[in-house]
């Protein structure tokens, strides 16, 4: 590979493209891609009048396997966005002149590879995660105890997407169920307390003893769902609050027995933020969503 495509390799890196995992295989945004490679001030319209463009040009197979799936916009908000798989990018980019396509197609193999490979291997997953946590200045007890956490939680939302809750708003009501149970607080109330910005992930910021009893109410919440054998959004609210109200209840047994609140201040903007390479693992693995 030659110096410039190294470079733009490395700005594709650089760049956020939103991609979510469908169907067994990563699904990019195409907008972003197109804002990439061609510098458009206006991405969705370029998209549009190609999406025309390539109707005319035979590419009706490449299109018929767009899919419009929910990606977060830049307004935090949860949107329809046409995207992509690797093979399907690749017949789009033939339409787009661009001297950025032959590196951006050595990206989209370079990504598509790693996250085949996790897949054959899921401690490299977990893995990169520590590594990246290490460097952000996190203790290793904290990284292990995020780790179970996180394992815990996608157990817990593979049962709402099978009991038929709708990811985005729904997830978030039943996860706030069971931290107001677990900590009487909401998740807004929790970061407030902490001080953090609304957007942080509030559980990178939580003590050990915080992720353990979040990783209570949620593993009972699991439980509730499977012998109560709970079906549709309403059901599995119950579930989620009375499994709060179970890891509640455990909070406060340790309370009165150390004589004071466990439910922290201390929130971790003060450790080392990650190199930019890092800060990129993050984003892509997208392993700790606050759904």
């Amino acid at each position: 590979m030659t110096d410039n495509a190294n470079s733009q390799l490395s700005e594709f890196e650089q760049k956020q493209i939103r991609r979510v995992w469908h169907k067994e295989d990563w699904y990019y945004s195409i907008v972003d891609v197109i804002a990439i490679l061609t510098d458009s001030a206006r991405p969705s319209v370029y998209w549009s009048n190609l999406k025309a463009r390539t109707k005319k040009e035979g590419f009706d197979e490449a299109l018929a396997q767009i899919e419009s799936l929910q990606l977060k916009s830049q307004d935090g908000r949860m949107r329809q966005t046409d995207t992509a798989t690797r093979q399907t990018l690749l017949r789009i980019i033939q339409s787009i002149p661009s001297p950025k396509a032959e590196p951006f197609r050595l990206w989209l193999a370079q990504v598509g590879e790693e996250r085949f490979a996790e897949i054959e291997n899921p401690e490299l997953t977990i893995e990169r995660v520590r590594s990246t946590y290490r460097a952000k200045g996190y203790g290793e007890d904290w990284i292990e105890q995020r780790i179970r956490t996180d394992v815990i939680r996608n157990e817990l939302t593979d049962e709402w997407s099978e009991r038929g809750a709708q990811e985005g708003v729904q997830y978030a009501i039943l996860t706030n169920e069971i931290n107001e149970g677990t900590f009487e607080l909401s998740i807004q109330a929790h970061k407030q307390y902490k001080l953090l910005p609304v957007k942080s992930n509030l559980r990178d910021h939580m003590t050990t003893l915080e992720l353990a009893l979040i990783s209570l109410g949620e593993a009972t919440a699991t439980l509730f769902h499977r012998e109560r054998d709970s079906h549709g959004f309403q059901p599995l609210k119950k579930d989620a609050r009375d499994a709060g109200n179970v890891a509640g209840k455990s909070r406060e047994m340790i309370e009165e027995e150390v004589g004071h609140s466990v439910v922290s201040s201390e929130n971790h903007l003060r450790l080392e933020q990650p190199k930019e390479t890092e800060e990129k693992q993050i984003e892509q693995l997208e392993m700790f969503p606050e759904k």
